[in-house]
């Protein structure tokens, strides 16, 4: 079940938007505005959450404000990875909650991506998950876990600089609760007492042969909250569709948010996924197509009616 659609992934990130095209987020705002809008003309019901912010910024908040975003969201998402990426201690987690509740009084707050990987040590990953665990649980109505799976080294990262990151994008290859060759980490049982409050952000490629042990794994967790994607620039390969349908339908058991971006190379203004797209509206079409599909206002009438 589809109970809130995120709109785009860490926006103010220049791994996942283009500063160069975009340096004061007008554009992203235009976007996501008309997103939002496009969203609950389908169904009211889905939640709208902005993009999960990376760095956690007030004043990119406020900006986006200023553009009229908040007035057409739901819910405020922040990303944190403090013992991976961010230069601030792990706890200051909830002052980091704080901030943004000061600028948004008004708006649900999600922790939306927060993970420790294993890079240096499996033991660090075991005791993040318990301190995030305690930080978070109870500070914010949803927090959701990165990720249940490492990835693979041969698939490559998705981020502008790559090697160039230095650590920082091998990092990315170490933040699964299980290992890329299906071995259990240390912070896999550290999770388990969480699970139910607690939920697994996890994104799938396309045609991802992992899908079903995903499934597997949660269920045997307890997990009931998922935070996956739905690209927009995959909606383009062969057979996209018949892809989207069999994730959806593999994950139909879970509270999921489903997270919408990345642009197709050749509508973008740049040839590339960071990249603003020319027409904004394009990006909003494909969220009510998506919504309009896997959670239509039909389906959550019924499912009302039978609770």
């Amino acid at each position: 079940m589809i109970e809130a659609a995120m709109i785009w992934n860490e926006p103010n990130n220049k791994s996942h938007w283009d500063p160069e095209i975009d340096p004061d987020w007008s554009k992203f705002g235009e976007m996501a505005k008309l997103a939002a809008r496009a969203i609950a003309g389908v169904n009211p019901d889905v939640k709208r959450v902005l993009g999960g912010m990376s760095p956690i910024d007030p004043s990119f908040v406020q900006r986006l404000g200023g553009y009229g975003v908040l007035d057409e969201i739901d819910v405020v998402a922040l990303h944190g990875f403090p013992l991976d990426w961010n230069l601030w201690n792990i706890n200051e987690w909830p002052a980091k909650v704080d901030e943004i509740a000061a600028v948004v009084p008004d708006h649900e707050l999600w922790v939306s991506e927060v993970g420790v990987g294993s890079f240096g040590a499996e033991e660090v990953q075991e005791f993040g998950v318990k301190r995030t665990a305690e930080l978070l649980i109870g500070k914010v109505p949803q927090v959701f876990w990165y990720s249940l799976f490492d990835l693979p080294q041969e698939w490559g990262a998705t981020t502008r600089h790559r090697e160039a990151e230095g650590s920082s994008y091998y990092r990315h290859f170490y933040m699964g609760l299980i290992k890329a060759d299906g071995m259990p980490k240390l912070g896999l049982k550290a999770f388990e007492p969480y699970a139910a409050g607690m939920g697994l952000m996890q994104w799938f490629h396309y045609h991802d042969p992992r899908l079903d042990d995903a499934v597997a794994w949660m269920k045997r967790l307890g997990v009931t909250k998922l935070r996956t994607g739905l690209s927009w620039a995959d909606s383009f390969r062969p057979d996209a569709i018949g892809w989207f349908d069999r994730q959806m339908e593999a994950l139909a058991d879970f509270d999921t948010t489903v997270t919408f971006c990345f642009t197709p190379e050749h509508l973008g203004i740049a040839p590339h996924h960071t990249s603003p797209p020319k027409d904004p509206q394009q990006f909003a079409d494909f969220c009510a197509q998506m919504i309009e599909r896997y959670a239509p206002a039909s389906a959550t009438a019924a499912r009302v009616a039978a609770e």
